[in-house]
């Protein structure tokens, strides 16, 4: 069976992560990130919700990544998040980074906010 490579267009894509550092679309970024098609940002972990709540009426669906394991979502963020009519799917931020890729690539309208992994840090 031959694999096809994903093809996104102009839209960006999570290609790498590592110890405190995200690779989108072939740029570093150092902590955690907001990905959604046409645009990067910072995001400060869950208590950081306006770059979450500014997805509203963008996306139909939020990959949330809590890191290197699934955890479950803050209940108020997850609320906040329904209020605007956004549906947030917890999983760990590699899971949640593929995610975004494959949906991406389906043209879907998705975002992901990436917690980055442990470890140390590169230079």
């Amino acid at each position: 069976m031959p694999i096809t490579e994903a093809e996104f267009g102009s839209s960006l894509p999570v290609d790498g992560y590592g110890p405190g550092f995200f690779r989108v679309a072939g740029v570093v970024y150092r902590g955690g990130v907001v990905v959604e098609a046409g645009s990067v940002g910072p995001w400060g972990g869950y208590d950081d919700r306006a770059p979450l709540l500014a997805l509203a009426d963008k996306v139909d669906v939020l990959f949330v990544g809590t890191g290197p394991e699934i955890a479950f979502l803050p209940r108020d963020l997850v609320d906040d998040l329904g209020r605007v009519g956004l549906m947030a799917e917890p999983m760990s931020s590699p899971s949640a980074a593929r995610s975004y890729n494959v949906l991406l690539s389906e043209g879907r309208r998705v975002a992901c906010a990436l917690l980055p992994m442990p470890g140390d840090v590169p230079a």
